[in-house]
């Protein structure tokens, strides 16, 4: 990441631990040693959907066939852990740049993931989670990632794509456990972007926020601030040039030995990923030739960041104008 952008992620760190997932795949959190998609601050999302860390995908398949439901003669696909089936799903179908292989594929594999008596079901609802993942992927970035007001439009947009996809059930078993963190870590950020108020009443302001919410998701919170101190101990890092050794004895102390190790991993990965950016970047203004350029992205890139590559150069100008 240039110098410029690091000092700026650094500033806003806040934003890029709770919000830059909403770019990528919106896969849910796992915790700050969870893997990391190529072009984002450290939190819990893969190019190819979600993972729990520290266990096979396979592990979210079971959990959503051995989920009892919340009530008598509730509907067993939609039970908890249905997103993370479906992204464990689509993560053994492997990538192609084509939605409807995709969907094939997802025939001969649906009964790995789901009961057969839901399978029917199960793949329906799979084919469409494709399209919105599809859909999500072509969302632009917010203009300004440091303003609550743009990332308050985001969300709304990605709210929209998810209704296009899902009725009011499908919905709610999908996202609706998320949908109550997302207006939290919203609300600490325009706390935290509101220069009227003092350290002290921002403080009091967060545990007020922090008060108004279910206390059945208070550990689900504690793990998206973690992701939020990762991205911010990241950015630092990146901002002052901190070498390999820094990095590992921090996080060691910090969040573990297991930890400090998948946080070096991703920063190699990141730094994979800045350097194919750097070299589309340079073709793409070097010649306005689509066919060339489509050609460089499938040499440099798999069919799930290609979705992405827009919306990640974009961010690389964004946080210069912020700045100003």
């Amino acid at each position: 990441m240039k110098r410029a952008g690091a000092l700026a992620l650094a500033a806003g760190a806040l934003v890029a631990g709770a919000f830059l997932w909403w770019m990528q795949a919106g896969a849910p959190a796992d915790g700050p040693g969870a893997t990391a998609t190529p072009g984002s601050a450290p939190v819990a999302a893969t190019p190819d959907g979600a993972r729990v860390a520290g266990a096979p995908l396979g592990a979210a398949a079971q959990a959503h066939h051995s989920a009892a439901p919340d009530q008598a003669g509730a509907d067993p696909l939609l039970a908890p852990g249905l997103r993370d089936a479906l992204e464990a799903l689509l993560h053994a179908a492997g990538d192609t740049p084509d939605p409807e292989a995709l969907k094939q594929r997802l025939e001969s594999l649906v009964g790995q993931h789901f009961p057969a008596a839901l399978s029917t079901r199960a793949l329906a609802l799979a084919r469409r989670y494709v399209d919105y993942r599809v859909a999500l992927g072509r969302l632009k970035a917010p203009a300004d990632l440091t303003d609550p007001g743009g990332l308050r439009a985001a969300m709304e947009a990605r709210q929209q794509v998810r209704r296009q996809y899902f009725d009011g059930d499908e919905y709610d078993a999908l996202f609706a456990r998320e949908a109550e963190l997302d207006q939290y870590m919203l609300a600490r950020l325009e706390i935290e972007r509101n220069s009227a108020l003092s350290p002290a009443q921002k403080r009091t302001a967060q545990q007020e926020a922090e008060a108004g919410l279910d206390p059945a998701h208070r550990a689900q919170r504690a793990e998206a601030v973690a992701h939020v101190d990762v991205a911010q101990q990241t950015a630092a890092f990146n901002a002052q040039g901190a070498d390999e050794r820094t990095r590992h004895a921090q996080r060691s102390a910090q969040y573990g030995e297991e930890a400090a190790q998948r946080l070096a991993q991703l920063d190699r990965q990141e730094s994979d990923w800045q350097s194919r950016l750097d070299q589309y970047q340079q073709a793409r203004d070097a010649s306005p030739d689509p066919a060339r350029l489509q050609q460089l992205r499938g040499q440099l890139f798999s069919p799930q960041e290609q979705l992405r590559i827009d919306a990640a150069l974009a961010l690389r100008a964004q946080p210069t104008a912020a700045t100003r």
